[in-house]
């Protein structure tokens, strides 16, 4: 089936039609192989980010941005074929700017009539997921299916973390004293929204509030002398997260510990970031990490971050976790002390790690664990 379009960004092609096609038919080939291992019939996806997997990012349904379904649904039957169901009033554009060059079957019906369970369930079969509560279904968890990235996607999620990257530090760079946590948010919005990606997460916080709160969502107070730009940002379905500093003058000493903390913590679970991990091994990790840098017990204050992709955090490393680290997957974590903190988004594709929102033009901090070097951000001083 396919798609027949290459995925460009600004004239440029970013995955050809062939390589997109292999990486869409790949998906329904594997999601066709487990509900067959659940003995299903088919499988109604009405969640944004399984919708974007199945369809390689070529669909985006959010009309209402906090909302975690869209204005349509995919039908996928154990025979492959593929439906995209929705109202007469959003079938036009869906037809012609998200499904039409994939090929699924649109199923329509009166936008006062929300037939999509019913007519899920005539076209399939009785025995039906789905990836939200619904009647007559069972549950459908797709998480582990799209743990592991495929090449298109990888390339789209570099091209996201690169552009967020850039937007970011590109702030950071305008903020001076007197600036307020509202305008930070829209200058990183508007550099977001201008490519193309969808913020997802603000948390725009200066001076005090940044120490004192681990999730300062901004409230309108005035730089003084500390800021931090901490995001995740959207675009084909997936995320990425970043987090960076500025400051005026030199850094107070007890900022710099908290800094060059986080850098450690965050070192070590990159290095422990390898295939087989648990998500139990990785908090002990950073558990021991913060203890050896004079902050135990840190690490309660706070969840470390973990894997990420369709959603910002699929997974986060909790102390009897059994989630298992994937070869191609993508991982954000964030651990933070004492007002610093360290986060970016990378890879672990075949036991290296890479960075995917580097900003090399920003000043770095060394951090590395058993002899490898795994540099943090460091803080940008005005």
């Amino acid at each position: 089936m396919g798609i027949a379009k290459d995925l460009t960004v600004d004239g440029a092609v970013l995955v050809t039609a062939s390589d997109w096609s292999t990486e869409i038919d790949a998906k329904r080939a594997r999601l066709v192989e487990w509900m067959r291992s659940q003995h299903l019939e088919g499988v109604l996806l009405r969640r944004s980010e399984n919708i974007a997997w199945i369809t390689g990012g070529a669909v985006e349904l959010r009309v209402l941005t906090p909302c975690e379904t869209g204005v349509g649904s995919v039908l996928v039957t154990q025979e492959g074929k593929c439906f995209f169901l929705t109202t007469a009033n959003e079938a036009p554009r869906l037809t012609d700017e998200e499904f039409g060059a994939l090929g699924f079957e649109p199923i329509i019906f009166p936008w006062a009539e929300d037939d999509t369970v019913d007519r899920a369930l005539e076209l399939a079969g009785p025995h039906v997921a789905c990836d939200v509560p619904a009647v007559g279904m069972v549950a459908a968890n797709l998480a582990p299916l799209r743990a592991s990235l495929s090449k298109p996607e990888i390339e789209r999620m570099r091209w996201l973390g690169r552009a967020t990257a850039t937007a970011t530090a590109d702030v950071l760079r305008t903020l001076q004293p007197g600036i307020s946590e509202f305008e930070m948010e829209a200058r990183v919005a508007s550099a977001l929204l201008q490519r193309g990606i969808l913020p997802s997460v603000y948390l725009m916080a200066v001076d005090d509030r940044i120490v004192r709160y681990k999730h300062a969502v901004a409230r309108g107070r005035r730089m003084e002398r500390f800021a931090m730009l901490n995001l995740c940002a959207r675009r084909w379905g997936l995320t990425v997260s970043i987090t960076r500093f500025a400051h005026v003058g030199p850094l107070p000493p007890e900022l710099q510990r908290g800094l060059e903390a986080a850098a450690a913590v965050n070192a070590s679970l990159l290095h422990h970031t390898r295939v087989g991990a648990t998500s139990a091994e990785l908090y002990r990790v950073a558990k021991q990490r913060y203890a050896d840098a004079g902050f135990a017990g840190e690490e309660l204050r706070h969840h470390q971050g973990g894997a990420t992709g369709y959603w910002e955090r699929e997974w986060v490393a909790t102390p009897e976790g059994t989630e298992q680290v994937q070869d191609c997957q993508a991982f954000a974590w964030n651990p933070s002390a004492a007002g610093g903190k360290a986060e970016d988004t990378v890879l672990l594709c075949d036991g290296v790690i890479e960075t995917l929102t580097a900003t090399p033009d920003l000043p770095l901090l060394p951090a590395g664990c058993e002899g490898v070097a795994y540099p943090a951000a460091g803080v940008l001083l005005l």
